[in-house]
C-alpha cells in the first residue's frame, strides 16, 4: 500500500514536469509564430506605403525609420538581411557585432532555401535560457524574395517555472498526507491480519525434531488461517511418524556403517600379514645362523597385526568407542618404524630428527594412522617410474609431527574437499574409510591432519599430535 502511494506520487510528479515542459514548448512555438506573422504584416504594409521600389537594394532606405516604428509597436527586435546573408538593418538603435550576426551562416541560407515553407527556425541556448531565431523571406507584391527577416526570440520560463514549483509543493503536501494515511492503514491492517499468525510463528519457532510438538489451537480463525493451522497440525502428525521411522533407519544405517568400517580396518593388517607369511615361507632357511632373530621379528610383526584386529573386533560391541583409547608413554620413532616393518616395498624410506621422541598415545591407533597413510601412498605410486615414499617424524615443541610424502599421481582440485569424507574413494576397490578414520583418530587427540598435493607430482600428508 505504501509502495503504491510512493510510486503514484513519483509518476504523477514526473508526468506533471513533462506536461509543463511540453506546454512551455508549445507556448513559445506559438508565440514565435504569432510575433513573426505580426512583424511580416507590418513589413508588408511598409512595402506598400513606401515610394521606393520594393527591391533588395532599397530595403535599407525603406526601413530606415520604419523598422523602429514596427519594433516599438510590436515590442520586439528583429533584423533584416539581404539574400546573400549580409545585415541591412536592425531594430536596435545601437548594437554590437558580438550580439548581432553581421553575416548569416551559409548553413542557415541553405536550410532556408531548401525548406518547403521557406522558413527556418534555429534553436540554441544563450545565457542559460533557450534561444530561438526564425528566418523567413521578405517578398514583394509578386511574392519574389527581396530579403530575409530574422526574428530572435528568447524563451522566458520564469513564470511557468514558478507555477510548476508551487504546484509540485501542493502535490507533495497532498501525497505526504496520503502516505501517512497509507502507513496508518497498513499498520492496522497488518496487525489485524497477523494477530493469529503470531501464535503460528511462535509454534513454528518452538518446533523441534527431537521431541513431541504441541498442535496449534486458535478460536474462530479466518478461512485462510484455519487452512494454515490444519496444515501445521497435519505436519506435526506426519513428523512424529517420520521421526520414528528415521530413528529406526539411523540405527540400521549406523550398524551397516560400523560393519563396513570394521571390515575395512581388518583388511588393512590382513594383507601385510599374508605378505609377511609368504616372505617368511620363501626366505626360511633352517641353517641360517640368524634364523631365531628373524623368526622373532616375523612373530612380533604378526602379533602386532593380530592385536590390532583383536582391538577392532572388541570395539565392535560398542559403537561409541571405535576403538577405545588406551594411552601409554611410548617412543613414536620406534612405533612408526615398527608400523613400517610390515611393508616390503623397497622405495619406502624413514627419517627422524631425533633417535627418541616420547609421547603419550595409543600404540594401536598410532600404528593404524601410519599404516593407513602409507597404504594410501603406496596406492598412489603404482604407475610412477621411480616411486618414492618418505615417512618422517619430527618433534616440534609440545607436538610430534608425522609426515608421509609420495611422488604419486596427486589429488586433483575437485577431490580435495572430499578426501576425508567417509566412503569417498577414487580407486576402483576399497570403501574409502581409511583417511576418514585417520582423521577421527587424530581429532580425538585434539591433533590436526592436513595435506598438500599437486596432480602428477605427489602428495604430502602431515599429522600433528600433542605429546
Amino acid at each position: 500500500m505504501i509502495l503504491l502511494v510512493v510510486i503514484a506520487s513519483v509518476l504523477i510528479a514526473g508526468v506533471t514536469i513533462y506536461q509543463y515542459r511540453e506546454q512551455n514548448k508549445d507556448y513559445h512555438q506559438n508565440k514565435l509564430e504569432r510575433k513573426e506573422a505580426q512583424i511580416k504584416q507590418s513589413i508588408e504594409y511598409a512595402l506598400k506605403e513606401t515610394t521606393y521600389p520594393p527591391t533588395t537594394a532599397y530595403l535599407g532606405l525603406i526601413f530606415k525609420d520604419a523598422i523602429y516604428q514596427i519594433a516599438d509597436v510590436q515590442n520586439v527586435n528583429f533584423n533584416i538581411y539581404d539574400l546573400e546573408g549580409q545585415l541591412i538593418k536592425s531594430s536596435r538603435p545601437q548594437f554590437n557585432n558580438d550580439s548581432i550576426t553581421i553575416c548569416l551562416d551559409p548553413v542557415i541560407l541553405n536550410q532556408l532555401n531548401e525548406s518547403v515553407t521557406k522558413r527556418y527556425v534555429e534553436k540554441n541556448a544563450a545565457a542559460g535560457d533557450n534561444y530561438q531565431a526564425s528566418y523567413t523571406y521578405i517578398t514583394d507584391r509578386k511574392y519574389k524574395p527581396i530579403g530575409i527577416l530574422n526574428f530572435p526570440y528568447f524563451e522566458d520560463n520564469t513564470f511557468n517555472d514558478k507555477e510548476l514549483r508551487e504546484f509540485l509543493w501542493r502535490l507533495s503536501g497532498v501525497y505526504l498526507l496520503m502516505l501517512l494515511i497509507a502507513i496508518a492503514l497498513a499498520f492496522f491492517v497488518s496487525k489485524y491480519i497477523t494477530r493469529s499468525l503470531q501464535t503460528i510463528s511462535d509454534k513454528l519457532t518452538e518446533t523441534n525434531l527431537t521431541k513431541r510438538n504441541e498442535k496449534i489451537i486458535i478460536e474462530d480463525p479466518s478461512e485462510e488461517i484455519a487452512k494454515l493451522v490444519d496444515s501445521y497440525n497435519g505436519m506435526i502428525d506426519e513428523l512424529e511418524q517420520s521421526l520414528a521411522k528415521l530413528a529406526r533407519s539411523e540405527r540400521e544405517q549406523a550398524w551397516r556403517e560400523m560393519a563396513k568400517q570394521v571390515a575395512h580396518e581388518i583388511k588393512n593388517p590382513l594383507t601385510p600379514m599374508r605378505l609377511s607369511v609368504q616372505s617368511f615361507e620363501r626366505k626360511f632357511d633352517p641353517d641360517d645362523p640368524n634364523i631365531r632373530t628373524k623368526v622373532a621379528e616375523y612373530s612380533k610383526t604378526l602379533i602386532q597385526q593380530i592385536d590390532t584386529m583383536s582391538s577392532i573386533a572388541s570395539a565392535f560391541s560398542n559403537f561409541a568407542e571405535m576403538p577405545a583409547q588406551q594411552n601409554e608413554t611410548l617412543d613414536v620413532v620406534k612405533i612408526v618404524k615398527l608400523a613400517l616393518d610390515i611393508f616390503n616395498e623397497n622405495y619406502i624410506h624413514f627419517i627422524a630428527d631425533e633417535e627418541e621422541i616420547i609421547a603419550k598415545l595409543d600404540r594401536t591407533q598410532l600404528i593404524r594412522v601410519v599404516t593407513n597413510l602409507v597404504k594410501n601412498a603406496i596406492q598412489a605410486v603404482p604407475d610412477v617410474e621411480s616411486p618414492r615414499i618418505l615417512v618422517s617424524v619430527v618433534s616440534e615443541g609440545e607436538v610430534v609431527k608425522i609426515a608421509v610424502a609420495d611422488n604419486g599421481i596427486g589429488i586433483s582440485d575437485e577431490f580435495k574437499d572430499k578426501v576425508f569424507e567417509p566412503k569417498f574413494t577414487t580407486k576402483s576397490s576399497g570403501m574409502g574409510l581409511g583417511l576418514g578414520m585417520v582423521k577421527n583418530i587424530v581429532e580425538t587427540y585434539k591433533g590436526s591432519i592436513e595435506f598438500t598435493s599437486q596432480p602428477g607430482k605427489g602428495t604430502v600428508f602431515t599429522v600433528r599430535l600433542p605429546k
